[in-house]
């Protein structure tokens, strides 16, 4: 495998942006189950960024990001919820921001994605009392971990995510958003987010959003990772996602879904979860008026004080 790194200057003075990197190394096949007494010592590995801010003995809010961003998306979110007491982890999907990038599209996998973020989150960084808050593919991965190993969560919040499992209906923009993906001679990813937005971002914004991918050859896992939602039953993802369903429907910790009200790609995807989920009974569940696919964006620091509230009121 071809593992690409962006370079550190890339990241030089982005608008808002002050925190500092930290990384851990996970090996290229987490997905497969070590041997008994392998280290890993000598498997191929990958570096993945995360942002670490706010009290270390605060309990732990696990921000995950989806497509095509990075934690740079969460900038407007983390003051608030380090104001609140909380300690905010932002990891990278590997492929993605400051996290390394596989080269060919052929390297991404779903099963990959999720054993990589197990492996940083749990096997590297030991993280426990979790609250999940996902976005866009950050739901397609942390619901996943959240099926896979319940007892690292608390309480999880849904902002315009789901989990597909090949059996729902995909709307129209999402179609087009994955044939543009698999078809566009050019992958501008700060246009794509900006498109993504009620907001109009500032162009420096828009710059810091293209920062991790210096050129085309770094933005396989953008391109790729629309063709992987599993839209259908013969998706080598149903199968997991299905038995992830199965076990989201035992979870009777707080769940909340806060989507925004203009967002066509997840538009009433809340209701599946609602409906599914045991721990969603009962709980604040809230529009944020304004924004859009990208609501962190648009509306990052009201949707901190919704999660920061949640936080507040059920533990």
């Amino acid at each position: 495998m071809e593992i690409l790194r962006t370079p550190d200057e890339q990241f030089a003075d982005l608008p808002g942006f002050t925190f500092e990197p930290h990384y851990v190394d996970v090996p290229v096949d987490a997905e497969a189950a070590p041997s008994p007494g392998d280290d890993t010592g000598d498997r191929a590995r990958l570096r993945v960024h995360y942002l670490d801010e706010g009290p270390t003995d605060g309990p732990v809010v696990l921000l995950m990001h989806g497509e095509p961003s990075w934690s740079y998306l969460y900038r407007h979110m983390i003051p608030v919820l380090v104001d609140a007491g909380l300690r905010c982890i932002a990891p990278d999907l590997v492929g993605f921001g400051r996290s390394d990038k596989p080269a060919a599209q052929t390297d991404h996998t779903y099963a990959r994605q999720v054993a990589w973020m197990r492996a940083a989150l749990f096997d590297q960084l030991d993280l426990s009392g979790l609250t999940l808050v996902a976005q866009d593919w950050g739901s397609l991965i942390g619901l996943r971990l959240v099926a896979e190993h319940p007892d690292r969560f608390d309480r999880v919040v849904i902002a315009n995510g789901g989990l597909p499992d090949g059996s729902g209906r995909i709307s129209d923009a999402f179609l087009e958003w994955q044939n543009f993906a698999k078809t566009a001679e050019r992958f501008p990813i700060g246009a794509i987010i900006n498109g993504g937005c009620t907001s109009d971002l500032d162009p420096a914004v828009i710059a810091a959003y293209d920062a991790p991918f210096p050129d085309d050859t770094y933005t396989s896992g953008p391109r790729i990772y629309p063709a992987l939602v599993p839209l259908a039953a013969d998706n080598p993802a149903t199968p997991a996602n299905r038995r992830a369903w199965e076990a989201l429907g035992t979870f009777t910790k707080p769940f909340l879904t806060a989507f925004s009200d203009a967002d066509p790609i997840t538009k009433g995807g809340y209701r599946i979860l609602q409906g599914h989920i045991p721990g969603a009974a009962g709980q604040p569940h809230t529009t944020i008026e304004g924004g859009g696919h990208f609501l962190q964006e648009d509306r990052g620091p009201q949707l901190a004080q919704v999660v920061a509230d949640f936080i507040a009121t059920t533990s």
